[in-house]
Parts: structure tokens; C-alpha cells; sequence
């Protein structure tokens, strides 16, 4: 391949992306249109990745974790993307609010939630959108009033990850006054009496995971439940993001990289004028146009990845400028993947149109992409913001 995805990485970084990548194409790919077309949640799946260490890629060991860096960690959910990326993606998120507890939690809440979720027997969701509170995530009403040593939690999230059938939800409430700083973070278990749920979401893509609202009616919540202080929740919560920026841009280079393949292997078979695409002699105007595309396609994969992997060193180093990097990153991965593989399927003709074609489901897992974990919109802002403060 003139793009390998190993190109720079150091051995061991190489083993355990060769460990996925096998692990995608042989679990994951052969199940990935069933996956979507059923609307089935791989459970046993992605626990037979737990035990290769992804439940917990960047959790501290003592609690089951595989300790790994956040460079290490955009590396491995790309080679896994590229065998299902809407399953991958969530298990992204998963491990995300598995390391929002190894971090911000007591020593008691770390050893109580975290080898469970490490080892995917039970798994996680992240509770922060609203119904009337998206971007502007500052503005939540779902409030927690506290009662003694509990909480009385009340309100609603929509459009939540695994919501139903996951077994922890770490969730942003109001436990103060208005704005960021009276937000707080509550960890919550499911068969908590007043937890509920919404009708499972009809989705375009991301079939392989359950969306639902989680609906909160007087569940009450010990305060030892309470990851961090008294209105800390937003900005454990935003720091949750800026790797699940990472993480949602490195899916997005895995179903990228499956699609450029996709769309290299359908240009040495597919023939028109008795032969094949890639060296079509009899027009050569659309010869020189698909190959430039495909080249074009390529450039722009390897750079995007060039940006993820930039951001998460700055993240894992604790850098100043880190926020804003995993914000560009996450801003131009989406996009470009995104563009790549809408660019695969038009090169597929209408056989990209069916879902025989793995590049239709790819296009349409991927679309989500430039919208949650903060939508591309609210990247700009956060960089402009950074460009003009400066």
C-alpha cells in the first residue's frame, strides 16, 4: 500500500494494530451488513475484544485496564473501524466513560464500576445531550437535588449510545445554578427505580448500537455516586470529549482506509470496453479521472490521519494547545473521511448503491460522524475562539 497505516509507529504499537485489524477483519467484517441490517448489539463481540484489552484501552492496569496512550489508543480503534465502524464507535464511548471514572473517581467508585466495564461484562453510556440542550451543552436542565447522602435526579438525554441495554450511565446533571459551573457528574445503574427509557431510534447508519432517551423520574442516586466534586461535571465532561474527539476521528480514518481499498480492488475488476477501470485505454479521460481520484482519496486519508495522531500525542502530553488540536482533528478527519468514502461509492457506480456493497454502509455509518461528540460547527467555533483569544 503507498498510505500503510503502520508507517511511523513504533513495534509494539504495530503488534497490537496488526492484534485489531485481524481481530475487524475476522470478527467483525464477515458480521458488520447483518450487524447493521438487524439492528443487532455485539455483545459477546465486542467482549471477546475486551479480552484482548479493548474494553479499557487507556484505564489504568490496577483496575483492569490496558494503560495504553491515547496515541495507541486512535491507532487501534482505527484498525477496528475498518471491520465495523459503527460498532467500534461505540465501544469508543464506552471506553471513554471508562476512563472518566478511572480518572475522576474515588479509589472506591474506580475498583467498584471499572473491571466490569474493562472486561465488557457490563458496558457503558455517556449522558450529556438534551432534548433542548445539543451544542450548547452548558445549558442542561436535567437537575440532581441533593437529599441527605443521595440525590433525587430528574430530567431526560436523547440520542444516547447503547441507552437501554448498557448497564452504567455516567450522566451530566444541574446540581447548582445556571452555566457550566453548577453542573455535576453522577454515575447511575441501571435498574435504578425511575430509570427509564425511550423507543429504540430508526437510524441511518449505526445500526449495530441502540439509541434511546434515558429518562430520569425521582431515581435516587447515592452521593458516593458523584464522580469528583460539586460542580466539577462539566469539565470532567469536556475532557471526556477531547479524546472522544480522537477516538470518533480515528473511526472515521478506519472506515476511510476500507473504502479507498474498496474503491482500489472495484477499479482492477470492474471492466467497461472489455477492461478493467484502473487501465481503460479506450477513454482515457475517465481513466486519468479515477485514478486521480483514488490518489486523491489516499492524500487526503494520510494527512488526516497525520492530524489525529498530532492531537492525541498533544493530549496524552498534557499540552496547552491540545483541546484546540483534538478539536481540528476531529473536525477535518470527519470531513475528509467522510468525503472519502462518499467519493468511494460514486466510483462504484450503482453497484455502490446496494447493500451487497460494503461502501454504502460505510457512507452511511460514517455520517454521524461530523455530528456528534460536538458537530463540526462547534469545532470551528472552538478554533476560532482559540485563534482570536491568542
Amino acid at each position: 500500500s503507498a498510505f500503510p497505516a503502520s508507517a511511523g509507529l513504533t513495534e509494539e504499537q504495530k503488534e497490537f494494530q496488526k492484534v485489531a485489524l485481524d481481530f475487524a477483519a475476522k470478527e467483525m467484517a464477515p458480521h458488520m451488513a447483518e450487524w447493521d441490517e438487524k439492528e443487532i448489539f455485539p455483545v459477546e463481540t465486542m467482549r471477546k475484544a475486551a479480552q484482548l484489552g479493548f474494553g479499557g484501552i487507556y484505564v489504568k492496569p490496577d483496575v483492569g485496564g490496558s494503560g495504553l496512550s491515547r496515541l495507541d489508543t486512535s491507532i487501534i480503534f482505527e484498525a477496528l473501524s475498518t471491520g465495523c465502524t459503527s460498532t467500534t464507535a461505540y465501544m469508543s464511548i464506552h471506553n471513554m466513560c471508562v476512563w472518566m471514572i478511572d480518572t475522576f473517581g474515588s479509589e472506591e467508585q474506580r475498583h467498584k464500576f471499572c473491571p466490569s466495564l474493562c472486561s465488557m461484562e457490563k458496558f457503558a453510556s455517556y449522558c450529556l445531550t438534551e432534548p433542548g440542550s445539543g451544542s450548547d451543552a452548558a445549558s442542561l436542565l436535567t437537575s440532581a437535588q441533593r437529599k441527605g447522602d443521595t440525590y433525587i435526579l430528574n430530567g431526560s438525554k436523547a440520542f444516547i449510545s447503547g441507552g437501554g441495554d448498557t448497564d452504567v450511565y455516567v450522566v451530566m446533571c444541574r446540581t447548582g445554578g445556571p452555566g457550566p459551573k453548577g453542573i455535576s457528574c453522577l454515575v447511575l445503574e441501571k435498574g435504578t427505580p425511575g430509570l427509564s427509557f425511550g423507543k429504540k431510534e430508526k437510524k441511518v447508519g449505526w445500526n449495530s448500537q441502540p439509541t434511546r432517551a434515558v429518562i430520569f423520574e425521582d431515581c435516587v442516586v447515592p452521593v458516593g455516586n458523584r464522580l469528583g466534586a460539586e460542580g466539577q461535571g462539566f469539565n470532567i465532561a469536556m475532557k471526556g470529549l477531547n479524546g472522544g474527539r480522537i477516538n470518533i476521528a480515528s473511526c472515521s480514518l478506519g472506515a476511510a482506509h476500507a473504502c479507498v481499498l474498496l474503491a482500489q480492488e472495484h477499479l482492477t475488476v470492474r471492466k467497461q470496453f472489455g477492461e478493467p477501470l484502473a487501465n481503460n485505454q479506450l477513454s482515457l479521460s475517465c481513466w486519468q479521472y479515477l485514478q486521480f481520484r483514488l490518489a486523491e482519496m489516499a492524500t487526503r486519508l494520510v494527512a488526516a490521519r497525520l492530524m489525529v495522531r498530532n492531537a492525541a500525542r498533544a493530549l496524552q502530553e498534557g499540552r496547552e494547545d491540545a483541546a484546540v488540536l483534538c478539536s481540528m482533528a476531529k473536525l477535518f478527519a470527519t470531513d475528509e473521511c467522510f468525503g472519502i468514502c462518499n467519493q468511494a461509492l460514486q466510483m462504484h457506480g450503482g453497484y455502490g448503491y446496494l447493500k451487497d456493497y460494503a461502501v454504502q454502509q460505510f457512507v452511511r455509518d460514517i455520517r454521524v460522524h461530523q455530528i456528534l461528540e460536538g458537530t463540526n460547527e462547534v469545532m470551528r467555533m472552538i478554533v476560532a475562539r482559540n485563534l482570536l483569544q491568542g
